[in-house]
């Protein structure tokens, strides 16, 4: 039987690092959606206030497979 993915897009916010960022959107994926399979970093961004680094971000493209 062949399986059939779906992808959606989305963006998380992380006050620590891009890989913070990375792993809440996954985990906050799951909670939502079942068979979560992956995620592409499809665009990563930094926040600065007086030149220092205050947020990353990470925009996701998270694949799951359909029941």
């Amino acid at each position: 039987m062949a399986s059939v993915a779906r992808v959606t897009t989305i963006t998380v916010r992380s006050e620590t690092s891009f890989e913070d960022a990375v792993a809440a959107g996954v985990a906050r994926a799951a909670e939502t959606l079942r068979h979560v399979s992956g995620a592409w970093v499809k665009e990563q961004k930094v926040e600065a206030t007086d030149g220092k680094i205050t947020g990353w971000s990470v925009t996701l493209e998270v694949s799951f497979v359909l029941e």
